[in-house]
């Protein structure tokens, strides 16, 4: 057993989400989304890279030590994955780890409303999951997957960096790719993709230029893509697609987009007052004939009018969602006001005003 492995337990004991291990610190437990030191002495530069280096492959060593920066997957059997993220810093090496949880939950354990079954059994298409970092867009996609394998007889392929969710094949075919190990980079593995006979494709991270056009070519071609992006709604994310193209190139992927994406959700993740844990609030955009429409005329502006329209067909604006959960007592009105996009309609929840920063 690696030195390491006992934080890992301890995290599992203590429903920690993060581990946090820093040169000339104590180690640190994220739960329920606060930060929390770790009884244990001062970790020094040497001593800690000898733990970390202890799990980390000979050939991502390498990698880490001539670019000082490094994700891989580790994982202990019978306890759970961990996304690993090492980097240097001003007093040495660093290092956090994300727990992924070993059982896959479904989109009826995560409470999620009755489209995202139909987001699974699309034909073909975009579907985007965004949000800030760990806001939870991992393990919704690892729903909507998970509901695709259950129901579906195709071939799913996932790109990642690194793997998380470890689907086991049911009714699909799974392959799972790792960037830096498997493949290249994103787009490799895109242009490979291709040629592989995948119906669903899952793109772990949409985040240059060319791994977003190769997943769009890949959507107008017949294929289901699910992807993820770091932007705050949906209206923001349609826009971000579009903006990461060259000016001369615009037009024709806002058609392209208009005909491709099928769903987007913006998602974002609170601390429960009523009980320990945490609790998504979802802006959901199905894109309807009227929304292609914005997305084509360059109207995407109009995309939040057009969510709280469009209740009938499953959309919900992240505000309503926010509301919902504050007014079924999940959150706290603070933590939803400092969340929200609307801040008046949340100002009357407030035992206080809200300070200059509100």
């Amino acid at each position: 057993m690696a030195k390491i492995d006992a934080f890992f337990k301890l995290m599992a004991e203590q429903g920690a989400s993060d581990l946090h291990m820093v040169s000339g610190q104590q180690p640190v437990l994220r739960i329920h989304g606060e930060m929390e030191r770790v009884k244990y002495k001062t970790l020094e530069s040497e001593e800690l890279k000898a733990m970390l280096y202890e799990i980390c492959p000979e050939e991502k060593v390498k990698h880490f030590e001539e670019t000082g920066d490094l994700d891989f997957g580790y994982e202990i059997p019978g306890l759970a994955r961990y996304r690993a993220n090492f980097f240097m810093q001003k007093y040495g090496i660093a290092a956090v780890f994300r727990q992924i949880p070993s059982e896959i939950l479904t989109a009826d354990q995560l409470g999620l409303p009755p489209i995202f079954k139909k987001m699974a059994t699309l034909n073909k298409g975009l579907v985007l999951v965004t949000g800030p970092t760990g806001s939870g867009k991992s393990t919704t996609l690892a729903a909507i997957v998970d509901q695709s394998n259950k129901v579906r007889k195709d071939h799913i392929l996932t790109v990642e960096d690194p793997i998380e969710f470890v689907h086991r094949s049911q009714g699909c075919i799974v392959n799972h790719r790792e960037v830096g190990t498997h493949t290249k980079s994103f787009a490799a593995a895109l242009r490979g993709a291709l040629r592989e006979d995948p119906d669903i494709i899952l793109v772990g991270e949409m985040r240059d230029l060319e791994t977003i056009a190769l997943a769009l070519e890949a959507a107008s071609t017949g294929h289901l893509v699910f992807g993820t992006l770091h932007t705050q709604s949906a209206a923001k994310t349609v826009d971000r697609v579009i903006d990461v193209f060259p000016a001369n190139q615009q037009g024709q992927i806002r058609t392209t987009l208009s005909e491709s994406l099928k769903a987007v959700v913006a998602q974002n993740l609170f601390k429960r007052v009523d009980k320990k844990g945490r609790c998504a609030a979802l802006e959901i955009l199905i894109v309807t004939p009227a929304v292609s429409n914005l997305i084509r005329e360059s109207k995407t502006f109009q995309i939040p009018s057009a969510i709280q329209t469009g209740k009938k067909f499953g959309m919900q604006s992240l505000d309503d969602a926010i509301l919902d959960l504050l007014q079924q007592g999940k959150i706290g009105a603070d933590d939803a006001y400092a969340k929200c996009i609307e801040k008046q309609r949340f100002v009357q929840f407030l035992k206080e005003p809200p300070d200059v920063f509100g």
